[in-house]
């Protein structure tokens, strides 16, 4: 179930008024708001009055298929969060769903846990993407103010949307020139990716995250538990909060030594938390 203050909506779309009844339930009882749709052309109506946080539609459906509305649904927001469900399962079919960026697929019938834990899991996605788009923003606001009061030319961004087709994670939005700089690193916001110099460096989601977290809020240490919080998106004690962040932290630091980066740019403040390296411009 969803952390968040607001209680997620998720749209059901079936033509089967039994699987619609069955699947709405379930996600009922476990704590959902949940509207129907009989039809991929009902869905879109819906979808235009009200925001979903997840859309669970079947396949085979007169008119519009359920690979159509996952088509039309990324046009027009390419962020969402698509659960396909059937029960004529083939490799073209799943393949080209999660070529159009679908979250999962699921085979019916589905048992209940199957699909409470798929919603979940689009659910805490769309969390993170939306809490990867406020650090950006919030660091190009930073860049901004700092060029302004230095007379640096602002960067320019570009916020049009990509084509449909791509990954959900390639749909961040990126500068023009596909990066920002902190400090010594170059970051690539789409790619889950930094560099070093001319050395590229993978990083893990919560990796990523982490380091535009601290990134945003450089200046101040920055509490184990706010990062559990904002990064993984759950609460916990700060005890098991330094537990849950310590092994992120030494992954990244060893990342980046490997890379050639010898100043530790993660902070360690004994007992309250990490910040950036004041090596970091701020």
């Amino acid at each position: 179930m969803d952390s968040g203050n607001e209680t997620p909506h998720i749209l059901v779309v079936d033509d089967e008024g039994a699987i619609r009844y069955s699947v709405g339930k379930t996600l009922q009882r476990a704590g959902y708001n949940v509207s129907e749709a009989a039809s991929g052309e009902e869905a879109l109506e819906l979808m235009q009055k009200q925001n979903f946080d997840v859309v669970l539609t079947d396949i085979r459906m007169p008119g519009i298929s359920g690979v159509d509305l996952l088509r039309q649904i990324k046009d027009a927001s390419p962020d969402a969060i698509v659960i396909l469900m059937t029960g004529y399962a083939s490799l073209n079919t799943a393949v080209e769903s999660l070529r159009l960026g679908a979250h999962d697929y699921l085979i019916k019938p589905s048992s209940s846990q199957d699909i409470k834990n798929s919603v979940e899991q689009g659910i805490e996605r769309s969390r993170n993407l939306k809490r990867r788009r406020l650090l950006l923003d919030a660091i190009r606001n930073n860049v901004y103010e700092l060029s302004r009061t230095n007379d640096i030319p602002a960067p320019i961004y570009d916020y049009t949307e990509r084509a449909s087709g791509q990954s959900i994670e390639d749909n961040v939005v990126e500068p023009i020139n596909n990066n920002m700089t902190l400090g010594p690193l170059t970051i690539y916001p789409g790619r889950y990716q930094i560099a070093v110099g001319d050395r590229p460096i993978d990083l893990t989601p919560t990796e990523f995250d982490l380091l535009l977290y601290l990134a945003a809020h450089r200046g101040r240490v920055v509490s184990c538990h706010e990062l559990v919080r904002e990064v993984r998106g759950y609460s916990v004690e700060e005890s098991e909060a330094r537990e849950v962040i310590r092994p992120h932290v030494s992954n990244l630091r060893r990342k980046l030594k490997q890379a050639g980066q010898d100043v530790d740019l993660i902070v360690n403040v004994r007992g309250i938390g990490y910040r950036l390296s004041e090596q970091v411009p701020s």
